[in-house]
């Protein structure tokens, strides 16, 4: 006896199949969907955004009662200008000479550092150089004079003022009437690395009462 041949699916096989040719359908209809573009994070927000959502809820403190004044600021401390004065100090007082014997009669004051031509102190004699400054010493002491003398070159220098004149006076109102601060002041130009030569003024500038004095350039 002949067993008889299936000739019918089952109802799973027909199901699946047409899934299967629903799905190539589909896929041939939109081939866009196969490459479509990667997802992208959202933009976060930034600090600012947060900041105010985390202060959202916050409450503004009630008012003081208090005047607001603005305090004025306290002045800059001029370090520079007081180490400047300290040395003032310290270059006017540390003089070795005796003063008091340093008294002379009537001689004209005339100096030139070594290495200074002759022709540059002929020409301050003869007012050549164009006076640029003056320091009156009449009425100082004698350390008020020294002092004043240092800090008096020392603004010059800073300032490249090459020719300026000291009034000393002729020593009319001192002891025994002799030009004491007159020889003081010789000396101190000596000292000073800044001075390269000195000449008593002309008749038009002071005469004997006052001296005209070179200093060197402050840009060299």
């Amino acid at each position: 006896m002949k067993r008889a041949r299936s000739s019918a699916l089952a109802p799973a096989s027909f199901e699946a199949l047409a899934r299967v040719r629903r799905m190539l359908s589909e896929q041939t209809a939109s081939p866009a969907t196969l490459h479509q573009a990667p997802h992208k994070p959202k933009p976060q927000p930034d600090g600012a955004v947060l900041f105010r959502r985390a202060v959202a809820d916050a409450v503004p403190l009630p008012p003081s009662g208090r005047a607001d004044i603005a305090r004025p600021r306290p002045k800059p401390i001029a370090h520079q200008r007081q180490a400047d004065e300290r040395q003032v100090l310290v270059d006017a007082l540390s003089d070795p000479w005796d003063w008091e014997t340093a008294v002379s009669t009537c001689e004209e004051l005339l100096y030139s550092r070594p290495g200074v031509p002759t022709a540059a102190l002929r020409k301050l004699r003869r007012g050549g150089w164009v006076i640029r400054g003056e320091l009156d010493l009449h009425g100082h002491t004698g350390d008020e004079a020294r002092i004043a003398v240092a800090a008096f070159l020392n603004r010059c220098m800073l300032e490249d003022r090459r020719c300026v004149r000291i009034i000393h006076g002729k020593g009319h109102g001192s002891k025994n009437r002799l030009p004491v601060l007159k020889n003081k002041v010789r000396h101190w130009l000596m000292q000073r690395e800044d001075v390269l030569a000195f000449c008593q003024a002309r008749t038009v500038d002071g005469g004997a009462g006052a001296v005209i004095v070179l200093l060197k350039s402050s840009s060299r």
